[in-house]
């Protein structure tokens, strides 16, 4: 018997919806994954020239361990959401998206405007000689030796909520229904289960693997420093990576490929284009661009991915919000840093 994701696309074959080869996708990807490994190991075989204090001291092939062990956990999450959803009245979210010649038009307008998005937060954190604006503020998941100045936090979390959130929910809204968006629950039991079922193996399985400072700290320092790390974050990186990328672009892709395989991946590769100007990514050689962009691939597209697949069967986009974002990582790890940043301790 299939599961997870092979089903879904077996379930995609039978309907007469794929118009993507989802199987070579996967192929692909998994041979463009242990390429991006063996580039990695031969030509960064003793060190990385990445600023990542998170991360000092281990070896490059620590660190390749490290990624491909995160992969190996979303490969096993989403069997497990699999499970959890299996009974669950089928959501197709591919109706949800408009005909195939407007969801093409969308999609291009979308990706256009997302990168437009990356190119103004580039310029306006530059012009007051700020790390630029990605999806992550500097410093986030693998810390920074470099104090930011509050003004820079505060800016970056507005500019992301405005521009990736605001602008594409308010144009949206206007022409699909918040159904149509996966805003709304058709499933609210079944979905309560998956978030708790998913928050609580993410925040083991980051506790185990990184040992966050954050269960360190003074409950009075934790009490303020998780709250305001949860709210910059909410408005900075989880809103609008939800609202830009999975109420919207998701049933878009699935639309278009008529493969949740292939709707994995798109989901997963444009969640991290969205996270390019990461801070500790350096592009001054074309080894170290190599080596940035593999490594931004091997960060941001496994978490893309589970969270493109909790939308997919789930059909409702916050589930991952709470399930595999805003707790687990960022209030989790990225506490300490915000506390830091606003001189909180």
């Amino acid at each position: 018997m299939k599961t997870g994701v092979a089903a879904d696309e077996s379930a995609v074959g039978r309907h007469g919806k794929r118009r993507l080869p989802g199987r070579w996708s996967l192929w692909v990807a998994a041979a463009g994954w242990v390429a991006a490994n063996g580039w990695v190991a031969i030509t960064a075989p003793r060190a990385l020239p990445f600023d990542w204090p998170a991360r000092a001291g281990r070896s490059t092939w620590q660190i390749l361990g490290e990624v491909n062990l995160a992969l190996a956990e979303v490969l096993i999450l989403m069997g497990v959401v699999y499970l959890l959803t299996r009974r669950r009245a089928p959501v197709d979210v591919a109706a949800r998206a408009p005909d195939r010649h407007r969801a093409r038009a969308e999609t291009i307008a979308l990706l256009a405007y997302g990168a437009t998005g990356l190119l103004g937060g580039f310029l306006l954190a530059r012009a007051f000689g700020w790390h630029p604006f990605g999806l992550h503020l500097a410093g986030t998941l693998f810390g920074t030796h470099e104090h930011l100045p509050p003004a820079e936090v505060v800016t970056w979390a507005g500019y992301n909520v405005v521009v990736y959130a605001v602008i594409p929910l308010l144009y949206f809204r206007r022409r699909y229904s918040s159904l149509a968006l996966g805003l709304r629950s058709t499933d609210a039991r079944n979905d309560v289960l998956v978030i708790i079922v998913v928050l609580g193996l993410e925040t083991a399985f980051q506790i185990f693997a990184l040992a966050p400072a954050t269960l360190n700290l003074p409950p009075g320092q934790l009490v303020v420093g998780a709250a305001f790390t949860f709210l910059l974050y909410m408005a900075g990186a989880v809103l609008p990576a939800m609202v830009f990328v999975y109420a919207i672009l998701v049933p878009r892709y699935l639309a278009l490929t008529g493969s949740v395989i292939a709707t994995v991946l798109c989901g997963g590769l444009t969640y991290a284009g969205l996270h390019f100007w990461d801070a500790w990514t350096v592009f001054t050689s074309p080894q170290s661009a190599a080596l940035s962009l593999i490594f931004l691939l091997f960060t941001y597209l496994g978490p893309g991915m589970i969270k493109t697949y909790l939308t997919l069967r789930t059909g409702n986009a916050w589930v991952h919000v709470w399930g595999y974002h805003a707790f687990a990582p960022h209030t989790l790890l990225d506490t300490p840093h915000i506390l830091d940043t606003f001189h909180l301790r």
